[in-house]
């Protein structure tokens, strides 16, 4: 089954919010729960396109990588993304 690109990206961003009182970063593994039955680089893709679009955010520590809403979270203020 092809994602479709517009209604997963809302179904990542409505997650975000109501996960965004607890976490404001996910892992990867996170949103391919989301979509179990895609394969990890269909979602990689929506995940890319959202970051392109500026609604969410790629971090990396260096050994680990997550995503983010774009200007939420503490550290958004101290590196400028809000």
């Amino acid at each position: 089954m092809a994602l479709d690109l517009e209604a997963a990206k809302a179904e990542i961003i409505k997650f975000c919010e109501e996960k965004s009182k607890n976490k404001s970063k996910f892992y990867f593994n996170d949103f391919t729960k989301l979509f179990p039955e895609e394969k990890a680089r269909a979602v990689k893709k929506v995940l890319t396109a959202l970051v392109q679009e500026e609604k969410m955010v790629f971090w990396s520590s260096g050994s680990t990588t997550m995503y983010g809403l774009a200007g939420a979270g503490k550290q958004a203020a101290s590196e400028g993304e809000d």
